[in-house]
């Protein structure tokens, strides 16, 4: 990865992006900026989103959106919504961001609040 120019990251990137949507079930996006972190289950053959959660929901009371406490609790509240929505296996797209720290921890109470993946 050390020899890639930035065209060519560019490039393996939105082929695994391709590749993700490509599979047919439901994706868990998670996208992570410096104060909050969402999460969306998407459907990607209507392109509709079926449940979603993030640090700034009314329902989650969160005071510091960027820690790993804060991302289990979304974590938690995304899987309780897909499953009511009907949503039981998904595929994980963590985006540019390694799956480490609050993705991590994101990933982790969104199986154990029942969704697999």
């Amino acid at each position: 990865m050390a020899n890639m120019s930035s065209k060519d990251r560019r490039k393996a990137r939105v082929r695994r992006a391709i590749r993700l949507r490509a599979n047919g079930r439901p994706r868990l996006s998670v996208f992570r900026s410096g104060k909050n972190i969402y999460a969306q289950v998407i459907d990607d053959t209507t392109g509709h989103t079926l449940a979603a959660a993030s640090t700034l929901d009314k329902d989650l009371k969160i005071e510091n959106g960027s820690n790993q406490q804060a991302a289990q609790e979304v974590g938690k509240l995304v899987a309780e919504r897909a499953v009511k929505a009907g949503v039981g296996e998904v595929i994980f797209d963590r985006g540019e961001y390694l799956y480490h720290g609050r993705v991590k921890a994101l990933a982790d109470a969104a199986r154990e609040g029942g969704l697999r993946f």
